[in-house]
């Protein structure tokens, strides 16, 4: 692995199920599904949000409470509901004029892997599927929805001196 990756990142995207949570859901009797995700993946991407990184989600799913929640950290980047997430990721690059080789996405399963192709630094938790792992660039020690988000910015805002001190 060439951690000198970890230097030219200046944007992050993430999916959500399996990455920025654990991939289980919750059915209340009433029919809502309900996510768990960490605090600490949410306060590192404030950590990105503030040292001036992009963060932006691209997800097939789509719910409320997550879309609160990740709003509520300052994202305002959010594409869910997707049938594919290839014409978000263009969007998304065309209207920062982003350099695909300075991003860096972390997805779990197969629906990620054409964006993991694109990018400079494909990543993954631990716990995706047989085929995102086998061509991630890094697979982080944590699980989704357990700390892989929070691992990959902490990894990149320290390699470029931007982890508060």
């Amino acid at each position: 692995m060439d951690y000198r990756l970890f230097d030219q990142i200046t944007t992050f995207i993430f999916d959500v199920d399996g990455v920025l949570t654990n991939s289980q859901i919750l059915i209340t009797e009433d029919g809502q599904l309900l996510r768990s995700m960490s605090t600490r993946d949410g306060q590192a991407i404030k950590f990105a949000l503030d040292a001036g990184f992009h963060v932006a989600i691209i997800t097939k799913g789509g719910s409320q409470g997550v879309k609160s929640r990740l709003q509520g950290l300052g994202i305002t980047d959010i594409y869910e509901k997707l049938e594919t997430k290839q014409a978000a990721f263009d969007e998304l690059v065309a209207k920062y004029s982003l350099k695909k080789e300075d991003i860096l996405y972390m997805g779990d399963d197969l629906p990620d892997i054409p964006l993991l192709k694109q990018v400079g630094l494909s990543c993954c938790p631990y716990d995706a599927s047989r085929d995102v792992l086998a061509m991630s660039t890094y697979i982080s020690s944590e699980r989704g929805g357990h700390g892989a988000v929070r691992e990959v910015i902490e990894r990149v805002l320290r390699c470029q001196g931007k982890w508060p001190n």
